[in-house]
């Protein structure tokens, strides 16, 4: 059984409940959320402006949420906040996550910076960038600007058209959306945002789109195994889990 640490800013529910859907019996995880210096015991809604994320990635912030963790307690850190590292830009998102290996001597995985990982590792450039509709057209042109940085054609980055909902957004209207959406030009589909639970849809999209499909919680517990070497089976999400990361 691995032990995943999740750190999060994000109140909704999702690396937390979807990581163990896609290994049932061999992942737990354990929760920790960032909190802004000033935040009170209980979640509160956490910010959605560039700024405000930026906020959260504050050494100390950081380091206070994953010190929650009991010594030992945990085999990896998953960073989970997509829309984090689309405000903070890869370079600074690959300086906090490697901070953050050395400072707790853990490895830790970041969701964008998988994303990118597992984009090379299917050899694509032209990707379509699906996020939730929370995220709102700056958090989109952010996403595009991360990954055009890091040498992939954004060939669309767009918000679903499905409720605005976390807890309440249905696998069959994320297949739907996506399919009727998705240009022909791009070779594969990240689906971002850690809350926006769309995991399951993955295997459907592949099929009726015959082309990879990427999920930001797939992603994430793709690169923790990697750099875990674990003898992990996940079925049934993707074609991810049959390639290695490269470089």
């Amino acid at each position: 059984m691995i032990s995943i640490g999740v750190v999060t800013p994000h109140a909704e529910a999702g690396p937390e409940v979807e990581l163990p859907d896609m290994a049932p019996g061999q992942i737990v995880t354990r929760l920790s959320r960032v909190r802004a210096a000033g935040d009170g015991p209980h979640p509160t809604t956490p910010p959605t402006s560039p700024s405000g994320l930026r906020a959260l990635a504050a050494p100390s912030a950081l380091d206070a949420a994953v010190g929650a963790f009991a010594v030992g307690s945990v085999d990896a850190i998953g960073y989970a906040s997509t829309s984090t590292a689309y405000a903070l830009g890869s370079d600074a998102e690959a300086a906090m996550l490697d901070r953050l290996s050395q400072r707790w001597g853990l490895p830790v995985a970041g969701t964008s910076a998988s994303g990118a990982a597992a984009l090379k590792a299917l050899g694509v450039r032209r990707v379509a960038l699906v996020h939730p509709p929370w995220f709102g057209r700056e958090l989109d042109g952010l996403g595009a600007a991360y990954f055009g940085s890091q040498g992939f054609d954004v060939v669309s980055a767009e918000s679903a058209d499905v409720t605005h909902d976390p807890a309440c957004v249905e696998t069959a209207a994320v297949v739907e959306w996506i399919s009727g959406n998705v240009r022909n030009e791009a070779e594969a589909v990240f689906i971002g945002g850690t809350g926006f639970r769309a995991a399951r849809a993955i295997q459907a999209l592949e099929e009726r789109l015959a082309r990879p499909v990427l999920e930001s919680n797939q992603v994430l517990l793709w690169a923790i195994l990697a750099r875990l070497d674990a003898d992990v089976a996940v079925t049934g999400y993707g074609r991810l889990f049959g390639s290695q990361p490269t470089g």
